[in-house]
């Protein structure tokens, strides 16, 4: 399997604001370790999760992918490229907790954005618009929305919002989907359902996904593999990974899977790697 993903011993720290010294002269920096040493290498389309105690850098992991923060040290590649080049490329896409989408356009016109950015006569947008109907209509009807295409954010459920964002997100065709929490603020129901319909979207369009949550029977149901993070080194790794859980369930997985007694043993598993990250030494 051909490896799209790639983290080779990353780490990132952040500056902290130095404390007043003696006579009001500032002490020395401090640093905050938010990843350290993490490498992971994920094959063409291979659906990839990372859970982790809080505040262990789950998001900064998708941030580091996502060319949103750039890594103090290692090497990342995204299809081939930099991280923020494959962004910019649309051969990687990116959805956050929120939906983040804009109040005074349509969910048609939220989903038509990145064609907008990227088209050469974008100043000129009314009479180029109706060349790309046809595709933001195709797109809605894969999230099941085709028929609430002119209606506004404030209209629309929030699970309805982040089907948008999802929409808008394979706008570009894209070959690497990453998802930071992104069903984390829904009910039960309608979070089964947004998994269910992205497991359809990964499994139609052969999709790489790399999926952060803090849900551990969430990333077993979804995932191939599940990265455990601590918050800190784990001394036994050196590293901010406690470990890899490999998820052996068939696809194509229905929520009647989340009944079998292999999944409730692989979230046990899930459940004991979590147990460790707690214990940092």
């Amino acid at each position: 399997m051909a490896a799209i993903v790639e983290m080779d011993h990353i780490s990132k720290a952040y500056d902290v604001a130095a404390e007043p010294g003696l006579l009001g002269r500032r002490g020395p920096e401090r640093i905050l370790d938010v990843v350290t040493n993490f490498s992971l290498t994920v094959g063409q389309g291979e659906f990839v999760s990372v859970i982790g105690p809080s505040g262990c850098g789950k998001t900064t992991v998708l941030f580091l992918l996502a060319g949103i923060r750039e890594p103090t040290e290692g090497r990342i590649s995204v299809c081939g490229r930099r991280a923020a080049e494959s962004i910019r490329e649309g051969l990687s896409g990116v959805i956050f907790q929120q939906p983040i989408l804009f109040e005074w356009l349509t969910a048609e016109d939220n989903v038509l954005l990145p064609l907008r950015l990227r088209d050469p006569g974008w100043w000129w947008w009314p009479p180029r618009r109706a060349r790309y109907q046809d595709s933001v209509r195709q797109l809605l009807r894969t999230v099941e929305l085709e028929h609430f295409a002119r209606y506004y954010p404030d209209k629309l459920s929030g699970g309805m919002q982040q089907r948008v964002a999802i929409a808008r997100a394979l706008t570009l065709n894209p070959q690497v989907l990453l998802l930071d929490e992104p069903f984390g603020a829904l009910d039960e129901i309608t979070r089964d359902r947004m998994n269910i319909e992205l497991l359809r979207l990964y499994e139609e369009r052969r999709l790489t996904i790399l999926f952060v949550t803090h849900s551990i029977e969430e990333a077993v149901f979804l995932s191939d593999r599940v990265i455990v993070m601590s918050r800190g080194v784990f001394s036994r790794t050196g590293s901010s990974i406690v470990r890899e859980v490999r998820i052996e369930l068939p696809r194509p997985r229905r929520l009647a899977l989340k009944e079998d007694p292999a999944f409730f043993q692989a979230v046990r598993q899930g459940r004991v790697a979590l147990r460790e990250a707690q214990f940092v030494e």
